[in-house]
Order: C-alpha cells, then sequence, then structure tokens
C-alpha cells in the first residue's frame, strides 16, 4: 500500500508539473454541460516517459512495461482530484473515470522497436513498441463498445445499483471482452448483466503498415530471400482517420494477440500516430561542387553537363539529353511526404526503342525518394479485400500510385493497357484523385459507399511512336507538326503534362547505343573514361539536395512566363485551335523552378522560363501541331555537348531563341508585358 501511495504521490506531482491538471480542468468543464448525458467521462493524459523516469523512476518502469497496471493508478488520482475540487457534479463512483494514457515516444532502444524478424511472437508482450513504416491498407471507420456498465442480478446486493461496476476496453481485449456475458459479482458471486443503456460507443479503424525497407523493393522486382510482413494496427477514437494510404508514419502501440479457434491473429493497438518522414542523405559531392564552380559563368551551363552526363551506364553521353532533363526535372518537382503543394510533372514518351527508354527510365526511378514501378498483374490505384480481424468490413489496399505518394510511379509501356484502364489514368491525370466503390451488401453495410483518396504523385509512361494510329479515330485530321499518339487516345496525352518525343534517329545513333552496350558489357569500369563522370550516388545527393532547396519566381521569369501564356492563348483564339488551359501555366512555372532547382539557384531567372517555354511549346506541337512560335524539335539542345565548345554553342543558339520568344510575345500579347523590350 505504501508502494501504491508513493506511485499515487509521483503521478500528482507529475501532472502538476507537465500541465495534465490544468487540462483535466478543462475537460471537465466540458461535462457539466446539460447536453451531456453520458455518465462515463473519458481523460486523454499525455505522457512524456523521459520526464516520468527522471520524477519517479519506479513509475516510468511502470508506464514503459506494465501500463495496464499504471492506468488504475491515474484513474485513481484523476478520480480523487475531480472530486476534491468538485469538477464534475454528477460523478459516483472511481469506475466512471476512463483514462487512456498517450505515450509521447518511447527509449531508443532495441527493446522497444517493432521488428517481426526477431520479435516475441510465442509469448504475450505487454510493453509499448514503435515501428516506422508505410500505410497500406485501411478499412472505413466502425464502431466498438468503448465501456459500459454492468449490474449485479442480486437484488440484495449493493451493485446492483450505481456505478460500481463499468468495464473498459483494455489494449488487445476484443469486444467480447468488455461485453462478455459470463462475468460474475465480486460481493456476491451472482452473475452480471449488462445495462445496455448505459453502453458508451466508440470509433474503431483498421490499418496495415509494412516497414520502411520495403520503400526499396517497390522500385522494381529484386531477387532477395528478405519478405516484408505487413502488420496490422487498430486506431481507436481519436486516432481513426489519422493515417492517410500512401503516407509514412511513426506508431506507438501494444502488442496483441486474439485466439479465435483455429487460428491466432496478431496486431497491435495504435497509442500514438506522428507523421514522419525518413532522413535522406543530401550532401553535394565534391565532383558537383567543383563543377559548379566552374559553370558559374552560365545559368544554363550547370544543368547541361548535369543532363549530358546523366545515365551513362544506360545511353552514351550526349544521346537523349531533352528526355534526360525532363526526368530530373520530374524528380526534383516530388516531395517524400508532399507536405507543399507541388505541381507534379507527368511525362509521356512516344520512342521507338522501348528496351531502352524502359533502362533510362527504371535507372532515374532509382534516384527518387519513393519511386515505384507499376506491376502489370497488380491494382494502380486500389484494391478491396475482406477484413481478417473479426470487423467484417472492406479493406481497402493501396495501388501503385498510393504507394508512390510524394514519388513517381512508373506505368510503363502504356501499349499494353485496356480502355479501362487508359481511361482510369486519364481520370486521375485530371482530377488527381482516385475513387473505389464498395458494395455494402458484401462487406456488411447497409449503403454502398464510394471514397476517394488523394493522388499526388508524378507519372512517367512511354508508348510506341511508331504505332498506327487509326485506332482512335485521328489519323485523317492531325495537324501539321503534330505526333501520332500511337495506342493511346491523344485526350490522355493532353492529360500528361510533358511529352517528349525520342526516336533512334539515323545509323550513327544506333551506332553509338550498340558500341556502348558492348564497351559496357567488356569493359564496365571503363566504358566512359572521362574527367566529367558522376556516379549514381553523386545524383542521388544532388536530387535529394535540390529537391529541399525553396526558389522564388524572378520578376524576369514572371514576365516571360505570363506573356507566352498570353501571347499561346492569343495564337489559338485566333487560329481556332485547341486552347491552353490554366494547368499550362503552371506547368511553366513547375520546369522553371525546377531547371533553377538544377542549376542549384535559389531565384528562378529568365534563362530558367526559356528552358520551361521551350520544353512546353515542344509538348504542345506534338500534342496539337506547330504554333507561331516555330521552335526546332530538340530546342532545348540543339547540338553535342562533347567539350566547351559544345557547351557555347548551345548557349547562343539559346540566346536567339530567346529573342524570338521575346518577339513572339510583343507580337501577339504586347498588354502582357509591357516592359519587354526588343533586343
Amino acid at each position: 500500500m505504501a508502494n501504491i501511495f508513493t506511485l499515487k504521490k509521483s503521478i500528482l506531482s507529475y501532472l502538476n508539473l507537465s500541465g495534465g491538471l490544468q487540462k483535466l480542468v478543462n475537460d471537465c468543464a466540458s461535462f457539466n454541460d446539460p447536453q451531456h448525458a453520458k455518465d462515463v467521462y473519458r481523460f486523454c493524459i499525455t505522457v512524456n516517459p523521459s520526464d516520468v523516469i527522471d520524477l519517479d523512476a519506479e513509475l516510468g518502469d511502470c508506464i514503459l512495461h506494465d501500463p495496464q497496471r499504471a492506468t488504475p493508478l491515474f484513474q485513481s488520482v484523476c478520480f480523487t482530484a475531480i472530486k476534491n475540487l468538485s469538477l464534475v457534479k454528477k460523478i459516483q463512483t472511481e469506475c466512471q473515470v476512463n483514462v487512456v494514457l498517450k505515450l509521447t515516444h518511447l527509449p531508443p532502444f532495441p527493446e522497444y522497436v517493432l521488428d517481426l524478424a526477431t520479435f516475441p511472437r510465442m509469448r504475450q508482450t505487454t510493453w509499448p513498441v514503435l515501428m516506422e513504416g508505410l500505410a497500406i491498407a485501411t478499412t472505413w471507420v466502425t464502431k466498438y463498445t468503448q465501456g459500459t456498465r454492468f449490474l449485479c442480478s442480486n437484488d440484495c446486493c449493493p451493485f446492483s445499483l450505481g456505478f460500481h461496476t463499468i468495464r473498459f476496453h483494455t489494449p488487445g481485449a476484443t469486444e467480447s471482452a468488455t461485453v462478455g456475458n459470463d462475468f460474475t459479482c465480486m460481493v456476491c458471486t451472482s452473475p452480471f448483466k449488462e445495462d445496455i443503456k448505459f453502453r458508451v460507443l466508440g470509433d474503431k479503424q483498421l490499418v496495415e503498415l509494412i516497414h520502411v525497407d520495403a520503400l526499396n523493393v517497390l522500385h522494381a522486382p529484386q531477387q532477395t530471400a528478405i519478405r516484408y510482413q505487413s502488420v496490422t494496427f487498430f486506431l481507436r477514437d481519436e486516432l481513426c482517420n489519422a493515417m492517410r494510404i500512401g503516407r509514412l508514419y511513426r506508431v506507438i502501440g501494444i502488442p496483441a494477440r486474439v485466439h479465435r479457434s483455429p487460428n491466432i491473429t496478431w496486431s497491435v493497438e495504435a497509442n500514438s500516430v506522428q507523421p514522419w518522414e525518413p532522413e535522406y542523405p543530401h550532401e553535394i559531392s565534391v565532383k558537383f561542387k567543383e563543377l559548379l564552380d566552374a559553370t558559374r559563368g552560365s545559368p544554363w551551363r550547370f544543368a547541361a553537363v548535369v543532363t549530358n552526363c546523366f545515365a551513362l551506364d544506360v545511353v552514351p553521353r550526349g544521346l537523349f539529353n531533352t528526355l534526360k532533363l525532363s526526368l530530373l526535372l520530374s524528380l526534383l518537382q516530388t516531395e517524400a511526404e508532399a507536405k507543399h503543394t507541388v505541381f507534379n510533372l507527368d511525362l509521356l514518351v512516344m520512342t521507338d526503342d522501348k528496351l531502352i527508354l524502359d533502362r533510362l527510365m527504371a535507372y532515374a526511378l532509382s534516384l527518387a525518394c519513393r519511386g515505384v514501378r507499376h506491376p502489370a498483374s497488380e491494382k494502380m490505384f486500389a484494391s478491396l479485400s475482406q477484413d481478417e480481424h473479426g470487423v467484417g468490413t472492406a479493406n481497402i489496399h493501396a495501388g501503385s500510385a498510393l504507394l508512390a505518394t510524394g514519388g513517381i510511379c512508373m506505368l510503363g509501356d502504356l501499349s499494353g493497357f485496356v480502355k479501362d484502364e487508359l481511361d482510369a489514368i486519364q481520370s486521375v491525370l485530371d482530377s488527381r484523385t482516385a475513387s473505389v466503390f464498395i458494395p455494402g451488401k458484401k462487406y456488411g453495410e447497409a449503403v454502398d459507399q464510394k471514397l476517394s483518396f488523394p493522388v499526388s504523385c508524378s507519372f512517367w509512361a512511354f508508348t510506341d511512336s511508331a504505332h498506327p494510329p487509326q485506332r482512335w479515330g485521328r489519323a485523317h485530321d492531325v495537324t501539321l507538326g503534330a505526333a501520332g499518339m500511337g495506342a493511346i487516345p491523344p485526350q490522355l496525352a493532353d492529360s500528361f503534362g510533358l511529352v517528349v518525343q525520342v526516336d533512334q534517329g539515323g545509323k550513327q545513333t544506333v551506332l553509338a547505343q550498340a558500341v556502348h552496350i558492348l564497351r559496357q558489357a567488356v569493359l564496365p569500369e571503363e566504358h566512359h573514361p572521362s574527367l566529367m563522370n558522376f556516379s549514381a550516388e553523386d545524383y542521388e545527393g544532388l536530387v535529394a539536395h535540390a529537391q529541399n532547396l525553396k526558389v522564388e519566381l524572378s520578376t524576369s521569369a514572371q514576365m516571360m512566363i505570363h506573356g507566352y501564356y498570353m501571347a499561346s492563348r492569343a495564337v489559338c483564339s485566333q487560329t481556332h485551335a485547341a486552347k491552353m488551359s490554366m494547368a499550362s501555366i503552371k506547368l511553366l512555372i513547375s520546369l522553371a523552378e525546377a531547371h533553377c532547382k538544377l542549376s542549384l539557384r535559389r531565384q528562378v531567372v529568365q534563362e530558367d522560363a526559356v528552358i520551361a517555354v521551350l520544353l512546353c511549346e515542344n509538348s504542345s506541337t506534338l500534342k496539337h501541331g506547330a504554333s507561331a512560335l516555330v521552335i526546332p524539335p530538340d530546342a532545348a539542345f540543339p547540338n553535342d555537348l562533347g567539350d566547351v565548345d559544345g557547351l557555347l554553342r548551345r548557349e547562343r543558339a539559346l540566346d536567339l531563341l530567346r529573342q524570338d520568344i521575346l518577339r513572339f510575345i510583343h507580337a501577339y500579347a504586347p498588354q502582357a508585358v509591357k516592359d519587354i523590350r526588343e533586343e
């Protein structure tokens, strides 16, 4: 008894020091409202284990290793405080107080980390553990019994009246453990009967979490013996809807094992949920720092060299530079947890060499903080299954797009997709939401439901440019300069932000690619001897660093983007061509910002806007045909960049194209940007 009194005294001291008593007073004020008809009072108490251990080591050990013993101690202290301070007038017994302890964190030791490879599942573990992982499935919110009152069936027993026996849900307990019919009175051993009108219901939701290391497998299938097992977390009451599919979380919970003959289910009762983002290394390599110092004289040069030397393990230097630049820009406009609203750069590539393009995209995908390669056998957005934990509701599993939240979803070759799948992709690209229909009759609900999930990832896809376009009925009216979209409908191509055409070209290009592959196979360490060689680790650090740069538009960049947009709309209205949508100006800004990040600058200058305009104009030409601003197909890389002279020739060509853009704006939208000078 002396030990219990000491623990209660320490609890009171902790609540006083941490502000818990004041929170208790504030919570009790709402219970005195006449509209509050419940006779059970629930309190969530935030507990910092480190502070408790500093105050009383024995109490801290009790909270960390035997929370079911610590909870009644907090319950007793709270009831005593409520009665002595007259905080709730209607409260009668201690049983009416329902206390839930919410832990802020756990000690950083292996014993408190949930590792399924070594976790002792053969014995019951009641202390809380920590898991960091990705939410891959969820159910909708259902009801459970939070607590209920029991009365003794013997009318002569004092427990036949009042609030002497109230059973609350405990972590890991089933519904039958709270509302069972086999409980007996502690006074007269007569059977208890539930007073159903005093039953208190709460919200419950199930979420599946998988270890964060499983993200490495999502890039592509790997030949490894490692398998990752998901864990089911029970979220209750205020934690419901605290987790979203495709996001990363740090969850503290208490493991629970439930025996439902002949099966044993193992899950975790969540105690606290926090959004989490792993720390990725984003240190720029020494080689890139030296290159940055050497190219400070031009806003275009650093990004040009980085693009030219990118993916040398796949393609030779100088080949597919426009595509490689587009891939890098798309990578930079993604964030690991999508904390900020960014305009995703969706990329569609038309090619006559799918094998090389698939390898190039897969190489770039490996640099993303989160990249998912969509397998043809899996669902792209969401799928349904029956819950296996006795809830009986629908379990919604994340597809490739939702798993790639804040990253890249590589769809691959669209030629193998059926029409329904292509329509679903177009719908998601246009609305940025994925919907799933849940038939209520099948999953134990009275009505059907339709749930929507936000899709915040960039899509990469490619199609065969040599495929005959007659399938979609547009071959007879293709605008001059427009490319046939092959196996996909033109409306789907319009939904992609950026369209790039990549052809093998002449025999020299094919020969260069063949020589590169053979040299790489024979001399893998010496297949591209040059001083400007950068490893995949160098690019991984560059991408991670550039993603975190916060950039702002300069006045000159704003004027060029706005002027080009207004001039293009004016041309479309005069020629009755397809008008530029509002998404086009967002695409222009996003491309300019990404090029600025790739150049490791914090202010978007006019040179960045020039690259954005050229990429958008090439994409618009492929979709709708040539406009009044006539530019070459590979305007961003008009010549080879094998040496310094090549870089200088490119910069002179880009400067001439800048003059063409300014003249185009001055001719068709002089009112949009009045201070553009004729140069």
